[in-house]
This record gives C-alpha cells, structure tokens and sequence, in this order.
C-alpha cells in the first residue's frame, strides 16, 4: 500500500466531480506552454477524476478548461470573469466594473446562488471574489445537473485554494493604468518529520483606480491553508480566508429609444453612477474549510469536507432606470431604455447589511472493484448544504433626471424603503456513480443525484395588506447522468452522453401576482456528442451539445394587484458546436476555441417571442493565444490574445435589435530571469502588457437586467505591468 499524500490530489472536488483538470498542471509535460494553453483535456497528467478513478480528463466524456494562476497573471486577470478572454464557449453576462462576475456558459448565464463551487463545495458568488489565493480556475461545460442539485445547465465553476507546499516565497506589484496599484504576497513551507507539517500564506493590497473617473477603490485579502500529515494514509487539510473589497460600481449606457447609439460617441471614462450622493458597493467575506482524506485500502478511500462562508455586503448605486415621473412613479414610454435626447430617471439603491450564509458538509467513499469482465470505479456519497440570507429593507426610490452626458446632478431620493426578502434553504443530495470498463475500448458511464430541497421565503415589512407572506417549497427530485465512450487508439475517444438538470424559480412575492411566492421547478436536459485528442504536443476537441431548459414568463397586465402571475412557458433550446486545439509547436505554442451558436426560444403561449433569440448571448465567438519564446533572449516570451464575438440581440421580443460583433487584441510580453543573491536564487518575472491595443470601440455586451436595456462598452486599450519576484 503507498503513501496517501497531499501529491496524490486525492481532494473532495476531484472525486466529486468532473472538475478535477490537471492537477498536476504545474508538472505536465505542457509545461512550457501553460502561460496560454487552457487544458481541455491532459493525457499526460494523471489525476483523480471525480469517481473516475485514474481516468485523465482527455478520456471523460465531458468537456472542460482549467486556467491556472500563472495564465491569468501573464493575460492581466483579477476576476473570474475575465475567463471570457480565454473560452469561446463563456461570454460576459453583465460584468460591471465595480460589481461581482457574472459568466454565461453556452448561452445561459450562471446562477451565482447555485453554479459556484470552491474546491468542489457549494458556495454563494453574490459577492468580490479574490483569486490571490486560488491556484486555478475549473470550469465544465454542461450537465451541471451531474453535479449540483439545482443550477442552471450552462455549466459549473470551480476554484481551486492553494495548498502547501515546500519553499514557496513570492511578491508580486502590479500597476494598471491608469492608477490602479498591487502588492501581493505567498509565502509556504513544510516542516517536521517526513515534513508532515505545511502551511501556506496568502496576502493581498490593492488600490483601485480604474479608467471610468471617480471609481475609485480599494481591496484586501488574507488567507491561510494548513495540512498534517496525520500518517502515511490520512491528511488533514485546513484553511480560512477574509477579503473585503470598497469601490463605486458603473452603470450601463442603454438604447436612446429605439436607436442603438453609436459606441465611438461615447465617452468610455464616463461613469453614470457618478453623482455626489452615490455611495460605494461594500463587499465582505470569510470563508473557512477543513477537510480529511483517509485511504482504506489500496482500492477504497473516505473523504470528508466541510466549508462555511459568511458574505456581508452594502449594495448601493445611483441606478439609471427609464424614463419615470417622480410624483406618480409611472412610465409613460420609455420605461426600459433612455429617452432620444439621452435623458433619463435616477434611482437610489440602497441594499446595506445584507447577510448570507452558506455551509456545506460532504461524506464520499470512492474505490474500484471488478465483476467478472467488467472494472467499476464506483463513488457513492452526501452532501449537505444550506443557505441563509437576511436582508433590510432596501430604498429604490426616484431621485431625479440624468443624462448620457454626465451633466445633470440629481437631488438624492427621498429615501423612501420597500421590503425584501428573507431567504432560508436547505438540500441533502445522495449521488452515486460509476465508471465501467466494457473491453478495452468501451466504456460506460452513469450516475444519479437525488436531491431533497426545502425552502422558505419571508419579507422583511408588511405588504399593504399587513401581511409578510411567508412561502415554502419542500421538493424531492433525481436527476440522471449517462455516457459512453470508446476509445480509437490511444490518445483519441469519441462519446455520447445525457443527463438532466433542475432549477427552481419563484413569482416574486409582491401583490400584483396572483400567485406570490409560488416555487416553480424548471427542468432541463442535455446531450453532447464529442470527440477528444490528447498528446504530449496537441489538445483538440470539437462538440456538438443541444441543452433544453424550461422558462417562465410574467402573464397578465402586471399592472395592479393581482393582475399577474408567473407560470412555465415553453423553452429555451441552445444547439451549438464548439472546438478547441491546443499545439506546442517549436518556440511557438498556441491554443484556438471557437463556438457558433444556434438559441432560440420555443413553445410560449407569448406572441412573437417563439423563435426569438435570446438577448445578449453572441452566435458565434472566438479566442486565440499565443506564446513566441524569443531564442535570442532566453527568458522572454511575446504573447498575444484574440477575442472576436459576433452580433448580440439587446431585446428580449425584438431580435432586430442587435449590437454589432468586435473583436479585440490583447498584447504582452513576460521576461524571466535568476539572479544570485547572497539569500539565494532570485528568480524574477517582469510582465507588460497592452490590452485592446488596436483601442477598437465597439459594445461588448447588451445585458436586459432587471427589466431593462443595458450596454456596456470595450474598455479603452490600457496599459498594464507587474513583476514577480521568487526566492
């Protein structure tokens, strides 16, 4: 029996889901090209694969990206929503500079309540999330119902916490123009016997000073991991994080009538939330996890993981929202885009104290066994989750007239309050799975989750009826996985595979809907056909997925009490094809992903809204980066990344509306150099980069959010430099 270690990455997340990428990404012979090179799939790396057994994920029948810390810091990412760089299959799906990530997957957006997961647990993404101490980013790709009980089917993000290891000591400054400066640090170690003992510290500063004026902010973060070595089979793993975050959020432009305005009129340093009232958006949170992993035998182990996370935030901006009367609060026309003339109603928001709570408890056992011909690798397991969220009531009230321009200041609002809503949540998921090995080229793949969710809902005050009207929902569903496999050669498979999902969504608890409070279960489901290629030199894959998911839809004049009520209506239905190839290739190494895209929504009982495209998702993106390693100048690498998306639609009921495709260069360059000190080896890393350095002016996105039209334009081409300094 070997040694159970903290190398094996026998973690929680890699045996719980398909997520577990390259953990061996820093010692995979792609070495030398993982700066660019997102990992679809390794051959060579041999990880725990998510009760897969040994299964390296170019043989899964899924697909998958991993960026690891060193590609975001060579491509100038600091949110996880800069991953729409580097994946043609994520796109932006309104990503406010100031406010939290948001992503889509295949052309639906990611619940940040339920699509997250932080070294494979359920966590809530309502908030700042800092990656100083992440060692990379997994993201799956569909049949997200595999592996959370509710979330929505464009697929799962995963963050990876560093761990400890021997004889990490680094410090990082980083600049960005205009005036946004860094300093971070990591410093790790192992001691003791057999150096049963580790502990890792992460550490971060930052002043924000984006391009938008008066935006700017500020960051903090600090983060320790522990593990002992308890013997050579069990490891016991620790850590706990605090981060805060202070900034002003940007708001959108939008439609000025019925016009899309030009992209190159604007002025991109404008902030429309810039008024003398406005108030930066707070973000708190502490996390802490502990984990053990015990190996019961040669075949069989048992792990155990627990994690609580705890998010306080203050949630205000002045909130450009149609075109209002402030003495009725009614619309007359413009009621989800600005006027022609650019004018528009100021909102006061105002969210502070809001409170959630999430913790999340897991039991796995994972092993092999053999039934006559046939080889499982069986993982049966419970993972407990709950969720807590306590809120004030919020202001959202009228505070006067703004325009495009940024000349008018507006009076600060009245102040007057409406409630929110409390929220209380509970699920218990069991899942098993299994991997059987048909022969030597087939194999077979299944699995289930049977998922028993509770909820409850409260408003914070009375409604005019003196009512809280509390709601509830107590459900139990089970939602099945299959896939199958073979295998042509060694390094090349073909596959199929189906699975269904589930959502929940609720007629908002307000007195216009005749069925307040009611939960609605939204399903969904998918199947993929794929073919994968995995070598020492080239990762390819090319995909073909059709994801059908319910919708609901608000029916009734929603003008007064009881007039409306929210209902499933049809479907949304996204087919596409996507590919990626990955190549080392002399001093070049390179990696390709591009994505078309077919979505459209069908059997709703709504006029014209069948067929329609859904907004803000692009038909078809492409990404590209490159890395030149510079012969004449060991060290130094060029690099270089492409981002291209095609038209968005911008109304939900009008696919004639659209803003047009653009595409983006990125530029950069990274010299590595040892200098001897009398402390040692000084290994030190300068990067430069310039992002959008053709400084193409285009709309990046068309979100429709809460109700109404919002553009968000390319950011100006910036500057940026950092450097890195190793012992």
């Amino acid at each position: 029996m070997r040694p159970f270690t903290r190398l094996d990455r026998f973690s929680s997340f890699s045996r719980f889901t398909p997520l577990a990428l390259a953990a061996a990404l820093a010692c995979s012979g792609l070495a030398h090209a993982q700066s660019v090179v997102t990992i679809t799939g390794s051959a060579i790396a041999k990880t725990q694969l998510t009760g897969f057994g040994d299964t390296p994920l170019a043989k899964a029948p899924l697909q998958a990206s991993a960026v690891g810390h060193a590609q975001w810091a060579d491509a100038g990412i600091s949110q996880f929503s800069g991953l729409v760089r580097l994946d043609a299959s994520v796109a932006d799906a309104y990503n406010a500079e100031g406010y939290w990530s948001n992503l889509a997957v295949r052309g639906f957006t990611l619940d940040n309540r339920y699509n997250y997961r932080r070294d494979g647990l359920p966590i809530n993404a309502e908030t700042a999330i800092a990656l100083d101490n992440k060692e990379r980013l997994e993201l799956l790709k569909g049949i997200s119902g595999m592996q959370a009980g509710t979330s929505a089917p464009g697929g799962l993000l995963n963050l990876v916490v560093k761990r400890p290891q021997a004889g990490v000591r680094e410090l990082s400054l980083q600049w960005r123009q205009p005036g946004s400066l860094g300093v971070s640090l990591d410093l790790s170690e192992r001691f003791g016997a057999e150096q049963r003992w580790g502990w890792r510290l992460n550490a971060a500063s930052e002043r924000l000073d984006p391009a938008q004026r008066n935006t700017r902010g500020e960051r903090s973060m600090a983060a320790l991991a522990l593990d002992w070595q308890l013997s050579p089979d069990t490891l016991l793993q620790a850590e706990i994080e605090s981060s805060r975050q202070s900034q002003p959020s940007v708001a959108g432009h939008s439609m000025l009538g019925n016009r899309v305005p030009d992209a190159a009129a604007i002025d991109r340093r404008l902030n429309l939330n810039d008024q003398a009232w406005r108030q930066p958006v707070v973000f708190n949170g502490n996390t802490a996890s502990l984990r053990v992993q015990h190996r019961l035998s040669e075949d069989w182990s048992l792990s155990a993981h627990a994690m609580q996370q705890g998010l306080k935030s203050d949630d205000r901006t002045a909130f450009p929202y149609g075109v209002y009367d402030a003495q009725t609060y009614e619309c007359a026309q413009w009621c989800d885009r600005f006027a022609p003339d650019g004018s528009f109603t100021y909102w006061q928001y105002i969210s502070d104290n809001e409170r959630r709570t999430s913790t999340a408890a897991t039991l796995a056992l994972a092993g092999r066994l053999r039934t006559g011909a046939v080889v499982h690798a069986l993982e049966f397991g419970v993972l407990r989750s709950g969720y807590r969220g306590r809120f004030q009531d919020q202001v959202f009230d009228i505070a006067g007239t703004g325009n495009v321009r940024g000349t008018l200041q507006a009076p600060a609002s009245a102040g007057f309050t409406e409630a929110n809503t409390q929220r209380d949540e509970s699920s218990t998921e069991w899942f098993v799975r299994d991997a059987l090995q048909l022969g030597a080229d087939w194999q077979l793949w299944a699995g289930a989750r049977h998922n028993q969710l509770r909820r409850r809902a409260e408003r914070t005050s009375p409604d005019s009826g003196g009512s809280l009207r509390a709601t509830s929902l107590a459900r139990s569903i089970t939602t099945p996985w299959l896939a199958l496999s073979r295998a042509l050669g060694a390094k090349t498979m073909v596959y199929a595979s189906w699975g269904k999902g589930l959502e929940t969504d609720v007629a908002p608890n307000r007195s216009r809907y005749s069925n307040a409070g009611e939960s609605l279960l939204l399903n969904s489901r998918q199947w993929e056909l794929g073919v994968k290629h995995g070598s020492e030199k080239v990762e390819a894959a090319l995909t073909y997925f059709d994801i059908q998911r319910a919708q609901t839809a608000d029916i009734g004049a929603c003008d007064n009490r009881d007039s409306c009520r929210r209902v499933l209506d049809g479907s949304a239905r996204h087919s596409g094809v996507e590919a990626q190839w990955a190549q080392a290739w002399g001093a070049l190494s390179w990696q390709a992903s591009a994505m078309a895209l077919l979505a459209r929504r069908q059997g709703s009982q709504l006029s014209g809204v069948n067929g329609m495209r859904p907004a803000n998702v692009p038909a078809s993106s492409l990404r590209w980066a490159g890395e030149y390693r510079v012969a004449q100048l060991p060290g130094l690498s060029l690099l270089a990344n492409l981002s291209a998306e095609g038209q968005r639609v911008v109304l939900p009921y009008d696919s004639t509306v659209r803003i047009g495709g653009w595409s983006r260069l990125d530029l950069g360059a990274r010299w590595r150099q040892t200098l001897n000190t009398p402390a040692g080896a000084l290994k030190t890393t300068w990067r430069v980069g310039l992002d959008n350095a053709t400084d193409r002016r285009a709309w990046q996105e068309s979100p429709y959010q809460f109700g109404h039209v919002y553009l968000y334009a390319l950011p100006a081409r910036t500057w940026r430099a950092s450097v890195q300094f190793s012992l």
